[in-house]
Parts: structure tokens; C-alpha cells; sequence
């Protein structure tokens, strides 16, 4: 998520590249393509080559039904916080059926708050209380390791119990919540500006619950009938 260092994409891609992961993603980076990132690549620069580059983090997580985000510091929100390992083990039996994301924010500060609305679970490295700042790549390598050994583990040939093929994509959630939103506001129940805490307060609560597609088409039949009886 907008890196500002090249040669972190490259050393990220690197990591991925060596635990079986080659489908990368950048949202808005700085410097890049560059001699950098393809240096610190080391062979991995075919994922640098195919990376989709977006221009927001919808836009890289649209077809993913389960997305969890990185952080190294509390957050004020109400987001089920796991570790790598558990992290892990939910990317790979979810991907023997979705599409799945595991998300990174910038080098200086992590994901924003918007872009942790956006996941359905946090993970955290245990790291020491007075040095807790990973380098992206190497917090890249220790996700990816642990997905890697997570993924040895898995029957190819059969899905996992508990994994639900009918789940709803990132795309088709943002569209859900931007007609929800809309008609609170044509409800006068919410506002256009000042409500943003309300509406984050929503994503987090939908985000825990993962609605099926089905639940989802029920929902907006229903807000599109609440829709035509305000107008």
C-alpha cells in the first residue's frame, strides 16, 4: 500500500517468490518500475513484471472473499486480531476456494484506518514492546513463511472443512455499503458529512459477520424497496 521505497517491492517480491507466492498487487508505490526494485528482486522479477498496480485498495481486492491486514500497533476498532500462524491457516484452506488478500500498509505508518475497515481480520507479530517496527520486506518474509507452512499441510485435492465458497467479494461488499449508506442518508438517518465513526461502525459489523451472497441479495432487496418508498 503506496510504498515509498522501490527497493522494498523488489525484496518483498523476493520473499513471496520463495514461499510459493506470486501474485502481487501494489497500490499507488513510489519509483516503481525502477533498476532498485528489480536489483533487490534477485530473480523474482517476474512478479514485479505481472504486479497489478492499482490505484486504491479496492481496486487490488475487488474478487478477494477474505482479506486480513498487517499492523504493528493497537487499533481502536472493533477487528478480531490474530497471529501469523492463525492468519495463515485461514489464507490458505480460504484459498483453495476464493480469492484471498493479505494486505501491507506504507513503510512509516501501516494501514490506514480506511484500509483496515476494508479487512476482516488484523495480524500481529509478536514482537518486543520497545522495538516492534518490522522492515515491510521482512515482515513480508515471515507472513509469507508461515503461509508456506501452513499450505504444506493442506490436501490439495480437498476442501477444507469450514471453508464457504459462497461468500461475497470485496467488490460486491463495497457496492453494498455504498447503497446502504445511501439510503440512511435519503432516510435522514445519517448524514452526508459527520457520521464517519457510524459508517465504520457498519463495514467492521459485516465484516465480522462475512454475509453469504444470497444474505447480501435479500439485503439490497430490501434497501432498494425502502429506497423507492422514500422517494
Amino acid at each position: 500500500m503506496g510504498t515509498t521505497h522501490s527497493g522494498n517491492i523488489g525484496a518483498a517480491a523476493r520473499a513471496m517468490k520463495t514461499m510459493g507466492i506470486n501474485d502481487l498487487a501494489l497500490v499507488k508505490p513510489e519509483g516503481f518500475p525502477s533498476a532498485e526494485a528489480t536489483s533487490r528482486a534477485s530473480g523474482a522479477d517476474d512478479l514485479l513484471f505481472n504486479a497489478d498496480i492499482c490505484e486504491n485498495i479496492d481496486d487490488a481486492i475487488k474478487q478477494c472473499k477474505l482479506v486480513i491486514g498487517t499492523t504493528a500497533r493497537k487499533r481502536h476498532l472493533d477487528i478480531p486480531i490474530i497471529d501469523a500462524r492463525e492468519a495463515a491457516e485461514l489464507l490458505c484452506k480460504e484459498s483453495t476456494a476464493n480469492n484471498v488478500a493479505l494486505v501491507f500498509g506504507k513503510e512509516r505508518y501501516g494501514m490506514t484506518n480506511e484500509e483496515v475497515e476494508r479487512c476482516h481480520y488484523l495480524v500481529r507479530l509478536p514482537t518486543v514492546e520497545n522495538f516492534s517496527s518490522l522492515n515491510l520486506a521482512s515482515a513480508v518474509q515471515v507472513l509469507a513463511y508461515e503461509c508456506r507452512m501452513a499450505n504444506l499441510t493442506l490436501n490439495p485435492k480437498e476442501l477444507p472443512k469450514g471453508v464457504e465458497e459462497d461468500h461475497v467479494t470485496s467488490e460486491k461488499m463495497e457496492s453494498f455499503f455504498q447503497h446502504y449508506f445511501d439510503v440512511m442518508e435519503k432516510a435522514l438517518y445519517l448524514r452526508k458529512e459527520g457520521h464517519d465513526s457510524l459508517k465504520t461502525k457498519i463495514r467492521l459489523m459485516y465484516n465480522r459477520i462475512r454475509p453469504k451472497k444470497h444474505e447480501i441479495d435479500i439485503l439490497r432487496g430490501f434497501l432498494s424497496k425502502l429506497e423507492k418508498k422514500l422517494k
